[in-house]
């Protein structure tokens, strides 16, 4: 009784370091998202640098993340409930590092816009999408720390929101690079920065779903909203 009490102590601390890194991921990338965005407002070089070196940690850990997840599940081939877990925390540590690589992205292009930039209007819309985005994402940070799925399902249920802002981001940001052709590279670039937000909100939709999977044992019912009419517009309609 002692050796079976000890092996589930053990297992469960296990899980408990692989819950702990992935909430330890989710708060490096969520930084990292607000920081990139600071950077590129800003126009801050060495903080996008920061951000740049700071994605090094993130793959780092996902790496950590998922060895330790594979190692578990052959060493101690856990099911039902335990198994979700596992499972989740694979998922989540995925969409988690790609989050972080998207931030990294925005960081990049603050450098190669430099002094170009067209107007502040646009930054701000930016940076809307940005506040946004961090809110979704650290609700379902804490959806997972808080094993809370209505908290999941908030998120999960506001992804078009976030879609519906990056489209009238990319309406703007058009018309700007009709006005004068000298908008158009600072403006791509922009563009860039503002889908690679999107993106970032797209993860943490996923996020939800992986986190209400691990709670529930079923998946989301129905079809996730979706607003992003951006593929649809015609530059006639600007």
């Amino acid at each position: 009784m002692v050796a079976n009490n000890h092996i589930v102590s053990s297992f469960n601390e296990e899980l408990g370091d692989i819950s702990r890194m992935v909430t330890e991921l989710g708060g490096i990338v969520e930084v990292a998202l607000l920081e990139s965005v600071s950077a590129l407002v800003k126009q801050d070089h060495r903080l996008a640098d920061r951000v740049i070196q700071t994605d090094r940690r993130a793959d780092a850990l996902f790496e950590e993340i998922e060895e330790s997840a594979i190692t578990l599940i052959a060493t101690r081939q856990p099911v039902a409930q335990d198994l979700r877990i596992v499972i989740a925390a694979i998922r989540m540590a995925n969409d988690l590092e790609r989050v972080g690589d998207l931030a990294k992205n925005i960081a990049k292009r603050t450098r190669a816009i430099g002094d170009d930039m067209p107007s502040t209007n646009l930054l701000h819309g930016i940076q809307r999408l940005a506040d946004l985005v961090a809110k979704q994402l650290n609700r379902v940070l804490d959806s997972f720390a808080q094993e809370d799925t209505s908290l999941a399902e908030e998120v999960w249920s506001r992804d078009d929101q976030v879609d519906a802002m990056y489209t009238s981001i990319f309406r703007e940001m058009l018309t700007y690079m009709m006005e004068n052709p000298r908008n158009i590279s600072p403006c791509a670039h922009l563009l860039f920065c503002a889908k690679n937000i999107e993106r970032i909100g797209d993860h943490a939709t996923n996020l939800a779903e992986t986190v209400y999977y691990k709670n529930e044992g079923k998946h989301l019912k129905g079809i996730r909203p979706k607003k992003d009419g951006s593929t649809e517009i015609n530059i006639s309609d600007i």
